[in-house]
Order: C-alpha cells, then structure tokens, then sequence
C-alpha cells in the first residue's frame, strides 16, 4: 500500500471471531457439521407481519428518503410504546431514527467527543464501543469489572475513574457479553454522579425487551438528560434491516439532525415502514414468544455449562449470552475457541474480542440457535474436554 493512512486506524480492530466464523464456513463447506454459539444474532427471521409491511412500502413506492430524524409515525411509535410499556411519556420530537443502534452511538459521540476527550466503559464490553470513541479520536477508558460489580459499571466505579477529560459514561442494560441489568436505583446512582461532575449517561437499551424474571425498564424514567440508545435489530428481529434509535436532551436535537443529514442522509425508509408493523398486537404475540424461547435456551444452557465446569457466577437476566470463565481448561480463550472449533466443531466467540480485564480466562457461548442445536454442542464440549 502506498501513502499514509489515519493513526486511528491502528487502534481500530477487527473482531477476532470473525477469524474463527471464516475458519467455520470453511469447514462446513467441506462437510464439517458446525454449531454456532458465536453469533449475536437472532436465529429467527424477522415477524411475518414486519416482512409483509416492508413489502407493501415497496409495492407502494415508498422508496424515497424520509426527514434525516426519521419517520414522524415511526417516532411517533417508539414514543408511544414509551407510554404504554415503562409509563415514561417521551416528546417524539426527541426521537432520532437511525441506521442501526451503531448510527445512534456515532451521532452521539459526534456530538460529546473531542480529540482527547474520555468515555468510560465496563470491561467487558461491546467491541465495538471503545471502536467509534477512536473514531472520533477520543480515548475509551475501560474500566475492570467482574462478578463481583455484576459486571457493570457502578457510582462508585465512575467516581473512580472520571477525570478532567471525561465527558460521557456508556454503560448497556441488559449488556453484551455478559447479559447482566443494572437496577434502576443502580442507574438512579450512576446519573446522580455524573450529572455532578457535568457530563453525559448514555445508555444502551438494545436487548432492553429480552429480559427474564424481571420487568424491563428505561433509564428514560430518571430524566430527560440521558442519551438512550435502542434498536430494531435483537428483540424484533431485523438485524439484516439495520434500523435503530436514540432518544436524546430536546438541547442536542439540532445538533443530531445536522450530523444525520451529512453522515448518512436517512435510515432505510422500507426498513422504517416495515417497523411500523412491529408494534402491532400480532407482531409483538411473536416477538414474546421468542422471548420466551430465548429463556427456555438460556435455563437449559447455564446449568449444562457450568456441569462441565465453566464458571458462570452470575446468572444474565437478560440478552442471549452466557459470559463463562474458562481457566478451568485454560489461559488462552482464542486458543480454547479455536481448538474446540477443529475438534468438536463448536464455535464460540473469545473474550479477547470483549476487552483486556480477564479476556483469555473467558469465552463468551450464544443461545442464538435451537435447543435441538445447543443439546449437541454441549454433549460435544463435554467430549471435548473431557479429554482436555
């Protein structure tokens, strides 16, 4: 390659379990039978109704651009569901439709981050967070936490950690990799402190409607100065429609409007209409369905894992992940995931891709496939390391 590219690109790093899902559809191309505990994706296609409204926009024509913000019914929507699922009245003028809750965190880093400024961030945490702080030549600060802190960032934790060049905490409830919530008197703390030390809470909501044994809950009830994060993709099942959301403070709507309109114009408008469809009595019939299948996987899953003798201390209320240590079998887990793919034909995703704290003592399982699928793959992680 000739000429200079950007320094941040150094920083920036591609998920190491794509290494692992490409060394996998190899060997499923050449007969290997393969369970894939790694994706974060639902294995469900999206609702019949979703896909049958999003075929109607395109039979009608609706294929234009919509205002940057979004679809006024589609704000209108999300803000009514506010209403009737938390009991948090939203203004939908407060509502930014995005390209995929990816697209939200970017307008809000746009708007917060400077060149040096700090977000804090559990560790372990979704790559790809301390990914767009570099973006935007910031400094993602992750701090530890284990078992112990629930694996969520605490008061106390953010207390600890901010300084001068701080301007934001992201913390996810349910989170990914380790399906953990944070109480709602845990977030009442967390924005106590960093509305005193004048900075911004933005939090991600994405899995806010996989939660089990417990009614979900929206930081959006504590205030109107949080950054909330949401998306079509995991609970509604439209990964491949890549259509998010954010609620933001009324101050940064302007702001948020001007960065949509240049980085990228618009959401997809057939995903918008289709969402649409999702809020509907018979849409949400199956979405709680799933709900209730993703929790029959993880209830069969966890006891399974930790009879082998993964440790898993912390049972995830919510999400599909089971975020296990594994220095029982070893103290590398790129290592561990790459051996097991060859020999047991499981793949799973490292913990080298979630952070640094701990990462080669962890492995993270997804319950995105069927009980039927999961039952073999434990039964073949249990030959596999049985003989470890």
């Amino acid at each position: 390659m000739t000429g200079v590219v950007a320094k941040r690109l150094a920083l920036i790093q591609p998920f190491h379990v794509m290494a692992l899902l490409g060394r996998a559809r190899e060997l499923e191309a050449r007969g290997r039978s393969i369970i894939h505990m790694e994706i974060g994706e639902p294995d469900f296609i999206t609702p019949e109704p979703v896909i049958q409204a999003g075929v109607q926009a395109l039979e009608q024509g609706r294929t234009h651009y919509t205002p940057s913000v979004g679809l006024p019914e589609l704000r209108q929507a999300i803000a009514r569901s506010y209403q009737e699922w938390f009991g948090v009245q939203v203004d939908p003028g407060r509502i930014v439709v995005t390209p995929g809750a990816s697209g939200a965190l970017q307008l809000i880093l746009a708007c917060l981050v400077d060149a040096g400024s700090q977000v804090l961030m559990a560790d372990p945490g979704y790559p790809c967070n301390r990914n767009f702080v570099f973006l935007f030549d910031g400094e993602p600060v992750g701090v530890p936490v284990g078992p112990e802190q629930h694996y969520q960032l605490s008061a106390r934790l953010v207390e600890q950690y901010w300084t001068g060049q701080t301007r934001a905490a992201l913390i996810a409830t349910p989170s990914n990799p380790t399906g953990t919530v944070i109480p709602q008197s845990g977030l009442q703390d967390l924005l106590d402190v960093v509305r005193h030390r004048q900075g911004y809470l933005i939090v991600d909501e994405i899995y806010q409607n996989l939660c089990y044994g417990s009614t979900p809950r929206t930081a959006l009830s504590l205030g109107d100065d949080v950054f909330v994060i949401n998306s079509f993709s995991k609970y509604f099942g439209m990964t491949g429609w890549r259509l998010g959301w954010l609620v933001a403070p009324e101050a940064f709507i302007d702001y948020l409007d001007a960065l949509a309109q240049n980085l990228f114009l618009a959401a997809p408008t057939v995903a918008q209409y289709a969402a649409l469809a999702a809020f509907e009595p018979d849409a949400m019939a199956i979405l709680e369905q799933r709900r209730r299948e993703f929790q029959a996987r993880r209830d069969f899953l966890l006891p399974a894992l930790q009879e082998i003798g993964f440790d898993i201390s912390v049972e995830p209320e919510g999400a599909f992940y089971l975020y296990a240590n594994c220095s029982r079998f070893t103290d590398d887990s790129f290592a561990f995931a790459a051996d097991l793919l060859e020999k047991a034909g499981v793949a799973i995703t490292p913990g080298i891709d979630f952070g640094h704290y701990q990462a080669n003592r962890h492995v993270r399982f997804a319950y995105t496939t069927s009980i039927e699928q999961l039952e073999q793959g434990v039964e073949r992680i249990r030959n596999y390391t049985g003989g470890h």
